[in-house]
């Protein structure tokens, strides 16, 4: 008979070797075509032995792929999860268009970001028509600072679609993440006014003023309620 505290220890091993597993997962960066053993180690912090197992059972699942040089990359599993995640969430033939807007609207770069973690990721991004723009890439991770992206993903995450606290978005930041960037966001709600992300705009400090910001505040609140209410949140 198996007592409690087996199956304690038993439970606490499987989550360990889960999270070396993710580990080495989410050791690829966006840019890396395949990766030598000693760069793992370098970003894991885990042995070659343990990452070489690791890699094993990810191949099995397709995740990642070993080179015939020793190398690794990435698995065309990832591929067809990405895809999945995306259709999921139907958000892509529903926000493009309104980055394309937006773009028109303010003349400044148009992006839709999620929370991952303890970083917001790009998910999707409609370039301004001016050379000068941030070049920030679906994909890209950028920290959670005070910037407004990030204030929109970590309050609306908590407080959800508050009608109150809609009162004070968008909101506008200058010069936080970069010196010479500012921009505004505001929250985007799905079924049950869960949080889905932030539609925002930026660009160089100099031309997204707050004066600027503001001749277009309105109208990216009202495209993100548009946005709320085609991914089945309410009014």
């Amino acid at each position: 008979m198996i007592d409690d505290n087996e199956n304690a220890s038993s439970s606490v091993k499987g989550v360990a070797a889960a999270d070396r597993l993710l580990t080495v997962l989410t050791a690829f960066q966006r840019g890396d075509d395949a990766l030598e053993l000693a760069e793992l180690t370098k970003r894991t912090g885990l042995v070659k032995t343990t990452i070489m197992r690791m890699c094993v059972s990810l191949q099995s699942f397709g995740l990642v792929e070993r080179m015939p040089d020793g190398r690794y990359r990435l698995g065309t599993e990832i591929a067809r999860l990405g895809s999945a995640y995306l259709q999921s969430y139907a958000l892509e033939s529903e926000v493009t268009p309104v980055l394309e807007k937006l773009v028109t609207i303010s003349g400044e770069t148009a992006s839709f970001y999620i929370r991952r973690g303890d970083q917001r990721l790009c998910l999707f991004r409609h370039d301004s028509p001016s050379p000068l723009r941030m070049h920030v890439r679906p994909g890209d991770l950028r920290p959670m600072d005070g910037s407004s992206i990030a204030q929109v993903l970590r309050r609306f995450e908590v407080e959800g679609r508050d009608l109150a606290t809609l009162e004070e978005v968008p909101i506008y930041s200058n010069g936080v993440t970069d010196p010479h960037v500012a921009s505004m966001a505001t929250p985007v709600f799905g079924a049950g006014q869960r949080l889905l992300g932030a539609l925002a705009i930026s660009g160089p400090a100099s031309r997204l003023t707050a004066e600027t910001a503001g001749e277009v505040r309105e109208r990216l609140f009202q495209l993100a309620n548009g946005l709320t209410r085609s991914l089945g949140g309410d009014h």
